[in-house]
């Protein structure tokens, strides 16, 4: 175990260190941002005087080898916009956008799970047709469209809820209804999938032979040993609710990590889009790594090994 997880660290590492290096690259080749900085109308030596103060008047190598260094020491720099450091203001809007993808993931997982259950236990019935319509509903719709009809049937509407904003249970609803939907859908497909599988099993048989209480078999028995594929998509989830929520918030004025985002790109915000981008890489490999710690705690018959294998 030790030795996979230092392993995973390792690999971790290098992900977070290829992904800076991208937002690198990127954000030197696609303009410049002394540009935004100052203005297209600004003097030349105005830009050139802004442009030694924030050392992009270096060579490339160079200031590549002083944004490794910067990050190492998580030293992202001054935001151009705000003019504040930027990783403090990106570890701000932390509670904002995990609260909202808490509260996503917390709807949908329990429903997901319910709806895929009862679908296996009764495959063609009622309730599994309007299972697979809400499921294919949830993993084919368009977050920023289903955010403006909810905005547009409850605020609008009904007068219920706000439109953006954030504070109480009327700002919370709608961001988190539209968050949840596509996670819902995706839940309930895997579940009613594994579900089957294990109910078709000889030990669901033996354990009704047995007398136990069909609720029993299905949601203690045979949900337990559908769990690793419901667990692994719900991770997958959990990571894919960060680019949905950039979505959402940017919708809902949800004052997150998304909308922080949005807003750094606008402005070519370089310190800022590289804070956020390493809390998010960061905030995924936590997530990922956790759900392969929680497949031991499933099914104890899992091991890890030095080589990755389980």
């Amino acid at each position: 175990m030790l030795a996979y997880l230092a392993r995973r660290l390792l690999q971790s590492v290098a992900v977070t260190f290829v992904v800076l290096s991208l937002v690198f690259v990127a954000g030197r080749i696609l303009g410049d941002p002394v540009r935004l900085v100052v203005g297209i109308e600004a003097s030349e030596e105005r830009v050139q005087k802004v442009r030694e103060q924030l050392n992009l008047n270096q060579p490339l190598g160079q200031q590549y080898a002083n944004f490794i260094g910067d990050a190492l020491s998580l030293q992202f720099g001054t935001s151009f916009w705000q003019k504040v450091p930027a990783l403090p203001r990106v570890l701000e809007r932390i509670p904002a956008t995990l609260t909202l993808t808490a509260a996503a993931l917390a709807l949908a997982l329990p429903l997901g799970i319910t709806l895929g259950a009862l679908s296996a236990l009764r495959p063609w019935s009622r309730i599994d047709r309007v299972t697979n319509v809400i499921s294919l509903g949830g993993v084919s719709i368009v977050e920023f469209w289903l955010a403006l009809m909810l905005i547009l049937i409850f605020p609008v509407r009904l007068g219920w809820f706000k439109t953006s904003g954030y504070g109480g249970i009327e700002y919370f609803v709608l961001p988190a209804l539209t968050l949840c939907y596509k996670p819902l859908g995706r839940i309930a497909q895997i579940t009613r999938s594994a579900m089957l599988d294990e109910l078709a099993k000889p030990y669901v048989k033996a354990a009704r032979a047995r007398g136990l209480a069909e609720r029993r078999v299905v949601f203690v028995h045979a949900l337990k040993n559908a769990a690793v594929p419901v667990l692994t998509i719900s991770g997958d989830e959990l990571a894919a609710l960060l680019n949905g929520a950039i979505i959402v918030e940017t919708v809902f004025g949800w004052p997150g990590i998304g909308r922080l985002t949005i807003q750094a790109l606008e402005r070519r915000d370089l310190p800022m889009v590289e804070a956020t981008v390493f809390v998010v890489a960061i905030f995924i490999i936590v997530t990922n790594l956790l759900v392969d710690m929680a497949y031991t705690w499933l099914n104890p018959r899992i091991r890890f090994s030095a080589a990755g294998d389980a």
